[in-house]
């Protein structure tokens, strides 16, 4: 591999659940009750405004306009307090010599406080792609594909790790190799092509890598 292609939400940053839980309890708030474990499984790696329009049609009508803005206020409070980086991210982004950058669903103001809280900006300053400056969601490919591109780097000699199974399958149409990070023995069937990983010290196996303590590339996230 050339690039690997890190998502933010659940694979470097371990935020799924923490979102989750002030999602459930913003809907609750407007009369609707979701467990946390199933709000985690339907929303996971989705467009936030796909995950509206589900909630207002369980719900049976809209939500208030200020809904998305007040749970995003509600989201980085509770980052601030408990955000943490994913066992194992800062290590392997220490010892990658291949290119990196983050390719994400969220805004990129999102990406850069989740990544700062965690100590993780540093490596990824400059190689910071999101779906809302390409216009395309996961499962289109078009996000990875316009990293890979910004890189100058082939697809095939891209690698994507992903927690979420929009991301897996965006991967999987974009012609990269796929590692699925799966930590929990729970989560959803993964498409036998793909990679499954518990843990992300198992990706120092398939990267070539500097060590502990070296930095990644410049050209690609390096500091």
């Amino acid at each position: 591999m050339k690039a690997i292609i890190f998502d933010c939400d659940g694979t470097l940053v371990d935020s799924e659940v923490l979102t989750n839980e002030v999602l459930v309890d913003a809907v609750a708030e407007h009369g609707l009750t979701i467990p946390l474990s199933e709000a985690v499984s339907v929303f996971r790696g989705r467009k936030l405004a796909d995950c509206v329009t589900e909630i207002e049609q369980r719900l049976g009508r809209p939500l208030p306009e200020d809904f998305v803005a007040q749970f995003r206020a509600r989201m980085i409070r509770a980052f601030e307090l408990r955000l943490q980086p994913v066992d194992g991210a800062l290590d392997l982004v220490r010892s990658l010599r291949q290119q990196f950058c983050v390719a994400s669903s969220g805004p990129r103001e999102k990406i850069e406080l989740c990544l700062s809280l965690t100590g993780l900006l540093p490596f990824f300053q400059s190689s910071i792609f999101t779906s809302y400056e390409v216009g395309l969601w996961k499962p289109d490919p078009g996000l990875f594909l316009h990293a890979a591109q910004a890189m100058g780097v082939r697809a095939a000699d891209c690698a994507v790790v992903e927690d979420s199974l929009p991301g897996i399958h965006a991967g999987l149409a974009a012609g990269m190799q796929v590692f699925a990070f799966q930590p929990h023995a729970h989560d959803p069937p993964i498409p036998p092509e793909v990679v499954v990983i518990r843990h992300l010290s198992e990706l120092h196996s398939h990267f070539a890598w500097r060590g502990t303590g070296a930095q990644g590339s410049p050209a690609g996230g390096g500091e």
